[in-house]
């Protein structure tokens, strides 16, 4: 564990800092998931993933349930429109904990973050927000010429000072020969193991939903967990409304009853 001073002004612990990446690039692998709320960020704590990744606004909640895991954080396209507004949230996110942004802009916002030494990562490959552009979702790469252009895009983004990529469903031979090629740490989503990082949503690693993308493996179930507590929820309310048209709640061991003579008091003052 690591001592750091963070962006905020506060003593941290970290179990990686932007430097241990750098060091162990090539040589290392580390896994990453995301994050929505204190459980999950908790359960890959413990778990023993190396990084976590989340949505800036929610960088506090996930601090709590893992305070000293290498954090990424996004800067939503939608929400965060303006250079001005990126900027602004980009401190913030940094200020409250976050180690690294993450960003599906062009080198322009790059470039822009990298000035003020915040480690950026960029996205390369299938950007699925912009998927129109590549004709639909779908993988990267498979034309020596598609492949090219994105090897190009990857020197753009170094040229930008972006520290890492995540690099989307990218042909697995084509990411290894980039990765041979390029400073950038890779974070891959379903591009092949010679990423630096390996990476999957947590709901596609727990099995939360019925279809999962090609490139992910659910290693768990827990969809099925969640549709049998939700029939219990309805099976328990629907007993609770028969319960009450039947008469049968509640009971008198769930009442709790005046005194017969401070009763008969009460209605002679109501009345």
């Amino acid at each position: 564990m690591k001592k750091l001073y963070t962006w905020g002004g506060k003593f941290a612990d970290r179990n990686l800092t932007v430097s241990d990446l750098l060091e162990n690039k090539g040589k290392k692998k580390f896994l990453q998931t995301t994050a929505t709320n204190i459980e999950e960020a908790s359960a890959a704590k413990e778990a023993g993933i190396d990084m976590l990744l989340c949505k800036s606004p929610f960088i506090d909640e996930i601090r709590k349930g893992a305070p000293d895991i290498f954090l990424t954080a996004t800067v939503d396209l939608a929400l965060f429109p303006t250079t001005t507004e990126v900027l602004n949230e980009a401190f913030r996110a940094m200020s409250v904990g976050a180690d690294q942004i993450y960003t599906a802009r062009g080198p322009h916002i790059v470039e822009m973050l990298s000035k003020e030494d915040i480690p950026v990562m960029c996205h390369l490959g299938l950007v699925p927000r912009k998927s129109s552009w590549k004709g639909g979702l779908r993988a990267i790469g498979k034309t020596a010429e598609e492949a090219y252009k994105l090897f190009n895009e990857f020197k753009t983004m170094e040229s930008a000072g972006a520290f890492s990529a995540e690099c989307e469903i990218i042909l697995e031979e084509v990411m290894l020969e980039i990765s041979k090629k390029t400073s950038l740490i890779t974070s891959s989503l379903g591009s092949g193991l010679s990423g630096d990082i390996i990476y999957l949503f947590q709901n596609d690693i727990c099995g939360e939903q019925e279809n999962i993308p090609r490139h992910a493996r659910s290693f768990g179930n827990i969809l099925k967990l969640k549709n049998e507590i939700y029939r219990e929820r309805v099976n328990s309310i629907k007993s609770f409304k028969s319960a009450v048209q039947n008469q049968t709640f509640p009971k008198s061991n769930e009442l709790v009853n005046i005194n017969k003579k401070e009763l008969e008091a009460f209605k002679k003052l109501i009345s």
